[in-house]
Order: structure tokens, then C-alpha cells, then sequence
């Protein structure tokens, strides 16, 4: 897992768009992600829209962004690698769909849909604290939003 972040100096606005399916697991990364989101972000909002499975993410996360009053957005869901393709279709159909409206609205969603084949790489992922993702995920939030602030402040230095 990356190193903490140093905290941001100003509060900031997240929205996370969680699964509903697998709730277990979810929430667990939802946990994490608010319990380090007080620690680098201190002061910052957080709110919480649930959406019934991991396929339903991308339409919550594109609605969430379009209201623009947000600074980042987390995509959290977790599926179950099967014996047929399904996991593998919806988890790069959500991938596309997660960096297109990203990229689209110029916005940090930190994409976290896990698809894990046994409960053993669920829990580690989702419920631990060695490599919990909505931890790893707050991090990731934390430094693009400093990395956004970094770039901007080139550009207007170098194009007024």
C-alpha cells in the first residue's frame, strides 16, 4: 500500500457510489476510505449513494459528477471471478465506463471494483488493513487532488 499522504490543507468534498450487492465487503471499503479520509483530508464531507450491483456504478458515479459539487468520487463494488465470463465483462465494461467520465468531466474517480476469486482475497482486500483498498483508494484521492492543484498552478504561471 502507498505511503500516507501529507493531509490537504483545505477541506474537500468526496462522494463515494457504492454497490449494494456484497455489502459485507463494500462497506468495509467504504469504512476504510472515511476512517483515512479523516486523517488526510481532515474537515472534508464525504457522502454515500448506493447503487444495487457493480454494473449500476458508472451511471451513479456520472451523476454524482454532473451535479459539480464534488472533488472526487469512489467507485466501490466487489465481484465474484465465476466459472463463466460475466465478472470479467461487467468489471471491464465498469473500468471503461469509470475513466471515460473521468476523463470526460475532468474529475478523480478512484476506481475500486474488485473482482476477487475467494473470500480469503475479498476479506484482505475489503475488510484488512494491509492492503484495503478504500484506504489505498483515499490515498490515491488524496495525491491526484495535490498533483490537480500542482499542474493548474503551472499552467496559470505559464499560460496567464
Amino acid at each position: 500500500m502507498p505511503d500516507r499522504p501529507a493531509p490537504l490543507a483545505v477541506a474537500r468534498r468526496f462522494a463515494v457510489v457504492a454497490s449494494i450487492y456484497n455489502s459485507e465487503f463494500v462497506d468495509g471499503l467504504v469504512a476504510a476510505a472515511r476512517e483515512e479520509l479523516a486523517a488526510i483530508a481532515p474537515g472534508s464531507s464525504v457522502e454515500v449513494h448506493r447503487v444495487p450491483g457493480s454494473f449500476e456504478i458508472p451511471l451513479g458515479v456520472q451523476f454524482v459528477g454532473e451535479r459539480r459539487n464534488v472533488d472526487a468520487i469512489f467507485a466501490f463494488g466487489l465481484l465474484w471471478q465465476g466459472e463463466t465470463s460475466h465478472a470479467d465483462l461487467i468489471a471491464t465494461s465498469v473500468t471503461k465506463a469509470l475513466l471515460d467520465i473521468s476523463l470526460r468531466m475532468k474529475l478523480p474517480v478512484l476506481h475500486e471494483v474488485i473482482v476477487a476469486q475467494t473470500e480469503e482475497q475479498a476479506r484482505e482486500r475489503c475488510l484488512g488493513t494491509k492492503i484495503n483498498r478504500g484506504t489505498e483508494a483515499a490515498r490515491a484521492a488524496v495525491r491526484m487532488l495535490q498533483a490537480i492543484e500542482i499542474i493548474r498552478a503551472v499552467q496559470r504561471q505559464t499560460f496567464p
